[in-house]
């Protein structure tokens, strides 16, 4: 099965999970999540059912320093600020034929794409323990 992972490049955390998935037997088709060209209609299917506050990246610089506040947004005005930063977007964004889903929840991989991986990793850019 070939999964296209929109992510950070560079990014230590989307590096851990994309290792995953391949462990786990599966394809992973790379794309840098910054440069693919979005459109407002393309992005929200990601989210499935998520608040919009769950649509987001908390660790984005202007989300950490309270320039972008995820709980006070409605979906229209969150779609338009990730179309203009995309390191607001929660990554990785994760596409499996006609299934999407945004973050790497092992409960939401396996429920919205039905994906089993054979190792626990991280949701976000979480460091690996010391």
């Amino acid at each position: 099965m070939e999964i296209v992972f929109f992510e950070k490049p560079g990014c230590g955390g989307n590096a851990r999970q994309k290792a995953a998935l391949c462990a786990a037997g599966y394809k992973v088709d790379s794309r840098n999540l910054l440069t693919e060209p979005w459109t407002a209609a393309r992005l929200r299917l990601f989210f499935g059912d998520l608040p919009v506050k769950d649509w987001f990246n908390l660790s984005a610089p202007a989300v950490k320093s309270g320039a972008v506040r995820p709980e006070a947004l409605t979906a229209e005005a969150a779609l338009s600020l990730m179309l203009q930063q995309p390191l607001l977007i929660r990554r990785p964004l994760l596409e499996v034929g006609e299934r999407r889903c945004a973050g790497f929840a092992a409960a939401d991989l396996k429920s919205r794409l039905g994906l089993e991986l054979r190792e626990t990793v991280p949701d976000g850019c979480a460091h690996p323990p010391a």
